[in-house]
């Protein structure tokens, strides 16, 4: 255990500040000596680039050789597409610079997200992470076939949102990240609905050729050893022409334990001798351990790639820079644990891996035509994704559900081709492939006049190719999807996402003190999903006589409910012919519609207006105040259940009242806000444990955030926080068609249910101190303090029958984590000991469970208490 007085140090060093700051308006003095030359100011850089943002630039570029920073009081972001200073902004806006992003050590979207205190996720069955901010948020999004995300996600200049989960972007060399709180659907678009989170990286510099390396070793308790290697170099190439590199590796040690278990599954029926019925069965039929896969630490993770960026200056006024990405991850795995078998515990029967890989090349091209600035941002991104995934708790579930009509063995049909009865074990394999191309155009006035403004024009198209195939070894043909031996159930679908945007935005300062902002986007949206979902159809069943059975579960989703060339489903119009033209690799086509006798993609399809109203008051240098009137919007889509309808655009309307103020070393700004979310999107698992997507009723969101920054001489203080009060406006029923009262279903989530996922209470605080210690060297030390409240898993109170799906969930559990970091620099050189998680508290990330009946919950924890050395050169 470890001594108390530990524990007393390191909240000690922090007791002099009670909130953090991810989002520090300024960026304390670091202990790295400078090693490139100061900026260049004998050039003027191309309108919009970030020449002149200093923490664009490497940390050792802000810091002169004693340590004292050029400028740290100052962050300029690029929120409103316009480089300002973030206390000129009038937006809720965290900004984490280079120097901040290296001293807390964040390497990734769990880290970072950490910091952000109006920030919080989900994961999405994909595996990947699934972005909430404000607690504008339901908990059941994340398939791929489901809703678009709430939050916008964009790599500079280029969005990178994606269906299915947030890329992880590895974080290294990073001028900063942006956290855009409440709508941005002016400038942002559709997925910006509650708020924008913005990767701005470092861009080539033509003033001098530098580099970095840097490299780590940890330990994880209760796991194994992790590393990571890293590097940068930034070369000129002539007077006009830059380079700027990365390459990284890491890895992270596993710590779950996969360990010995077994299932049994249903075996002899027990049938009443009186009437002959099965009432039970003996469990006694097929066992599955997991002898062969019992291993520690099986959730490693490895994760490598590089980015490159190529800034082009053609004359003064204008510069083109084209960049590359690539990052690939395997998982190996399964990153959650069951709290029934102890600590870091799960039992596992097959060998789980995620890969994930993607690649975005972008375009930007900035310049100036008369006084005007123009700026073109163009990309296309690619990413392929693989896994396994074990599903004995589906398969567990389902036995439990139906013993009493003597399970799997007996109810359903898992049977070999002679007839046989097999194990019914389930296993997913999956593969997506999404791509997205975006491309944007504006143009912007000068900044100086009284009025000034920008407007522009956005088209983005997404696809993703959706194949999630689910086994039974051995099953027969006949009861597997037709023309797959072994698949239970198959969804194989293409998703294309397309939205068009004309926008603009305009201030005009009615007085040196009085600045009115006005800003529009003008929205078009079409979305499709097109393919199959279901079980097949063996094909000697008959509807009427059932001889036989249709497939191994008796079910009617799928194969029979494809659509025939009259546009009816197969089992009501058995006498018709399949309608062709489907998705490749599909028995037909039973999400989509048909038209002339072919099958084409179901679609939905929209428009609309969304607005930015603003006015901001300087009654004083470093005291601003503003207030904020906005709206976002999501797409309506489509549900791939067959008989479910499409679902509509939801909207949020944003109330926002705001401050940034300045006084010597302490920095202050805040935000009040009232949401209300009209007819929010509201997707639960349903039938098959198949997602479905439906309106919901409204919600209201209330809260405060609030960031502080303190330096003075080696010290630096900061905090950020956030309260957030998110519940329902309206009873939801089981059917939306439904009236309030749920007369003819039943009441889901009562009027006034909390809104899951979101913490009440977020808080991000650190402490730093840094002194000279020895010839030409320096020394510091810093500790960081977050704490989340606990939030509800599920906005669902009654999934049916009473259950409350909470119940055997649990909530979201409070944590508190510490971090402590210990290090020396001198000449080019630094090293650091830290410890990530001091405490090793076990904060919950999410607790979901397999399936829609499935009440074994699996809690995916942060990463226990990781001890390590960095150790770094510049050059």
């Amino acid at each position: 255990m470890i001594d108390g007085r530990l524990r007393a140090l390191a909240l000690g060093l922090l007791a002099s500040t009670a909130l953090v700051a991810p989002a520090s308006a300024q960026e304390a003095p670091d202990a790295t000596p400078e090693i490139q030359p100061p900026l260049d100011t004998t050039r003027s850089p191309a309108p919009g680039t970030n020449a002149t943002d200093v923490t664009s630039l490497p940390p050792q570029a802000q810091v002169d050789r004693d340590g004292i920073a050029e400028d740290p009081t100052e962050i300029i972001v690029t929120a409103q597409k316009r480089e300002e200073n973030l206390q000129d902004v009038p937006v809720s806006i965290q900004a984490i610079g280079t120097r901040r992003l290296d001293q807390l050590n964040i390497s990734d979207f769990a880290d970072y997200t950490k910091q952000l205190p109006s920030v919080s996720f989900n994961t999405s069955q994909s595996g990947g992470y699934v972005i909430y901010m404000r607690g504008v948020a339901t908990g059941g999004d994340g398939n791929h076939s489901g809703s678009l995300p709430s939050v916008g996600v964009y790599l500079d200049e280029q969005p990178v949102t994606t269906i299915g989960g947030a890329l992880d972007v590895h974080i290294y060399d990073i001028a900063r990240i942006e956290s855009l709180a409440g709508p941005q659907g002016t400038l942002y678009g559709a997925s910006s609905q509650a708020g924008t989170i913005r990767i701005i990286t470092n861009k080539p510099d033509l003033t001098a050729m530098y580099g970095r390396v840097d490299g780590e070793l940890n330990t994880v308790a209760h796991g194994g050893m992790g590393g990571s290697l890293e590097g940068m170099i930034n070369v000129p190439m002539g007077d006009r022409i830059a380079l700027r590199a990365i390459a990284f590796y890491r890895r992270e040690g596993g710590y779950i334990d996969n360990v010995p278990g077994s299932r049994t599954f249903c075996g002899d029926p027990i049938v009443d001798p009186d009437t002959g019925d099965t009432v039970g069965c003996e469990f006694n039929g097929f066992t599955v351990d997991n002898a062969g896969l019992v291993d520690n630490d099986i959730n490693s993770r490895e994760v490598y790639g590089g980015r490159a960026a190529l800034k082009i200056d053609l004359n003064d006024n204008w510069t083109v820079t084209p960049a590359i990405m690539h990052q690939s991850s395997r998982l190996n795995g399964f990153l959650g644990y069951d709290p029934t078998l102890g600590d870091l515990n799960v039992q596992r029967f097959k060998d789980d891996y995620y890969e994930d890989k993607f690649t975005q090349v972008a375009l930007t091209v900035e310049g100036r035509i008369s006084n005007f600035d123009l700026t073109y941002a163009g990309a296309y991104l690619d990413r392929p994704t693989e896994g396994l995934n074990d599903y004995i708790d589906y398969t567990q579930a389902y036995d439990d559900y139906y013993a009493s009509a003597g399970g799997l063995a007996n109810y359903f049909y898992f049977q070999d081709s002679a007839g046989n009865t097999i194990n019914p074990h389930q296993y997913i394999y999956g593969e997506e492939h999404f791509k997205k191309m975006s491309h944007e155009l504006r143009i912007a006035t000068p900044q100086e006049g009284r009025l000034r403004g920008l407007v522009g024009a956005f088209y983005q198209r997404s696809t993703n190719d959706i194949y999630q195939d689910y086994l039974v070894d051995g099953l027969a043909p006949d009861l597997s999807v037709n023309g797959r031996p072994g698949t239970v159930w198959l969804t194989l679908q293409e998703r294309e996402d397309q939205d068009w945007a004309l926008f603009g935005e305009a201030e005009f300062d009615v007085t040196p003190q009085v600045t009115l902002i006005a800003g529009g986007r003008l929205f078009r949206y079409e979305n499709s999903l097109f393919g199959f979902a279901g079980f097949g159809k063996n094909v000697n069943f008959d509807e009427d006589t059932w001889l036989v059975p249709p497939n191994a579960v008796g079910g009617s989703s799928g194969v029979r409910r494809c659509l025939t060339v009259n546009g009816e489903q197969l089992i009501d119009d058995e006498d018709s012919a399949l309608a062709p033209g489907g998705v490749d690799g599909t028995p037909c086509t039973n999400v989509g519609n048909v038209v002339d006798g072919q099958a084409v993609p179901r679609k939905s399809k929209g428009s609309g207006f969304t607005h930015r109203l603003s006015a901001r008051y300087e009654p004083q240098e470093n005291l601003m105040f503003y207030g904020t009137w906005s709206r976002g919007f999501r797409p309506g889509g489509i549900n791939r259940q067959p008989n479910a309808p499409a679902y509509d655009p939801d909207y949020l309307t944003n109330f926002e009242l705001g401050w940034k103020t300045k006084f010597g070393p302490l920095t202050w700004n805040g935000a009040i806000f009232h949401q209300v979310w009209k007819k929010f999107q509201f997707s639960f698992l349903g039938e098959n444990s198949l997602t479905v997507i439906q309106n919901g009723r409204d919600a209201e969101i209330s809260g405060i955030e609030s960031d502080v920054s303190y330096i003075a001489g080696g010290l630096t203080l900061n905090a950020a926080a956030a309260y957030t009060n998110a519940r329902t406006k309206g009873n939801i029923c089981k059917s939306i068609i439904d009236d309030e009262d749920c007369t003819d279903t039943f009441v889901v989530a009562p009027s006034g249910t909390r809104l899951p996922i979101t913490p009440r209470f977020k808080v991000a605080t650190t402490a730093r101190y840094a002194w000279p210690m020895g010839p030409g060297g320096k020394a510091h030390v810093q500790a960081s303090l977050t704490h989340r409240s606990s939030a509800p898993t599920d906005i669902r109170q009654d999934i049916g029958g009473g259950t409350n799906p909470n119940d055997f969930l649990g909530r979201i559990r409070s944590s508190t984590l510490v971090d402590t970091f210990l290090g020396y620099s001198w000449g080019n050189y630094s090293a650091e000991l830290f410890a990530i998680n001091l405490f090793d508290e076990r904060n919950d990330l999410v607790r979901f469970v397999a399936c829609s009946i499935c009440t074994q919950t699996r809690i995916t924890p942060g990463r226990p208490r990781t001890i390590g050395i960095r150790l770094g050169t510049r050059f």
